[in-house]
């Protein structure tokens, strides 16, 4: 809350743009922040728990309360229980406010205004009353025996009446029993003497019946001992003749095993021998066709480079000769008609010389034909 005064013009006056109207509370998750009032006569309540929430200056009113777990040690003396035997009992309980809301509510109630220190005595008053009242219900050994049976039932007597208060008990657990006429220490002691007797009675009962029983006992140690040798023997005996089969079983699996193998072996050095030998037989039928293709190549281009020239030079004066022979006659025989004969003639050596000439030609392109497919062959093959 700010506030300021001014003395100016002999007056008090107020800065109302500098005046806090509430302030933001924050809680953490431990405690429970309850806002009360407000403005215009609010009557409700706000219960925030890890969070923040917002009270205003002069009419909100706000109070906290711890949500954390408290140790309680609630201890009763000198109380009678139900056979009229006076003990003294401590025991440890843990409680906490609880975070439902109509808890939230009726714990505020209770406990708004009051330190932690008050609220936890409340609380122990409380339990301490029944615990008290329960004591009274139960006898020694009930109470000594079954601890936990009474602890339970502290819990549930005690609860319903701490949860009015909007606080759970969460444990409670016995911890000392005692009494001032040594009624526990007396339950010890005849608990001892009968634990004693009875471990003498058997002790007796064992040394009556221990001659008989030992002696039963080592006719049948005897009786197990010779049985089990004659098994060891027999299993024995047995696993030596199992051993022996299983010895010969596996030396003959693996003679049959190695003689297989040998045998793959074999037939896949003769079947690699056959593939050799196939590729050699391919490669020599190949190099067969190259060489017949080498003589059929050179056969051609010797009857080009020598017969057919030789041919036609051989018809070309053969021809030359027969129009020389059909000339001379013509001559020799027809003086009248000598001009003509001699043109006939001298027409008839031209188109025989045309056509052993033409000839010639067709020969040599026919050889230059037949010599390039053999040249390439022979290319490709080389």
């Amino acid at each position: 809350k700010q506030a300021v005064v001014s003395t100016q013009s002999g007056h008090y006056g107020r800065d109302l743009s500098k005046v806090t109207m509430g302030n933001i509370v924050t809680v953490g998750p431990h405690e429970c922040c309850i806002v009360s009032g407000g403005c215009c006569g609010t009557q409700g309540k706000s219960y925030v728990i890890g969070g923040w929430a917002w009270a205003w200056w002069c009419v909100s009113q706000v109070d906290k309360i711890s949500l954390r777990v408290m140790t309680l040690t609630p201890s009763i003396s000198s109380v009678e229980t139900k056979e009229g035997v006076a003990v003294t009992c401590s025991g440890v309980a843990q409680v906490c406010v609880m975070k439902e809301p109509q808890m939230l509510e009726f714990a505020a109630e209770q406990f708004v205004g009051k330190s932690q220190a008050q609220l936890e005595e409340i609380i122990l008053q409380t339990i301490e009353g029944h615990f008290r009242a329960i004591l009274g219900t139960m006898t020694v050994e009930e109470i000594y025996s079954d601890r936990e049976g009474f602890a339970t039932n502290v819990r549930a007597i005690a609860g319903p009446d701490v949860s009015k208060m909007g606080i759970r008990i969460i444990s409670f657990v016995i911890q000392n029993i005692t009494d001032n006429v040594d009624y526990l220490k007396s339950l010890g002691v005849k608990r001892a003497a009968e634990v004693k007797r009875d471990a003498e009675i058997g002790v007796a009962n064992s040394a009556a019946i221990s001659g008989s029983k030992t002696a039963e006992a080592e006719r049948e140690r005897m009786e197990s001992k010779y049985a089990c040798d004659a098994l060891i023997a027999e299993n024995k005996r047995s696993y030596e003749l199992k051993q022996a089969e299983f010895s010969q079983e596996v030396n003959m699996k693996k003679a049959e095993a190695e003689l297989a193998y040998e045998l793959q072996a074999a037939k896949e050095q003769q079947s690699i021998k056959d593939e050799k030998m196939q590729i050699e037989v391919v490669e020599r039928r190949k190099q067969i066709d190259i060489e017949e293709q080498e003589v059929l190549r050179r056969e051609k281009e010797l009857y080009c480079q020598k017969r057919a020239p030789a041919e036609a030079e051989s018809q070309k004066v053969g021809i030359l000769a027969e129009a020389q022979k059909f000339k001379t006659l013509a001559v020799a025989g027809a003086d009248a008609a000598s001009m003509k004969a001699i043109g006939s003639a001298e027409a008839f050596q031209i188109e025989a010389l045309g056509k052993a000439e033409a000839q010639k030609k067709e020969k040599s392109t026919d050889c230059d034909s037949a010599l390039i497919p053999l040249l390439k062959t022979n290319g490709h093959t080389n």
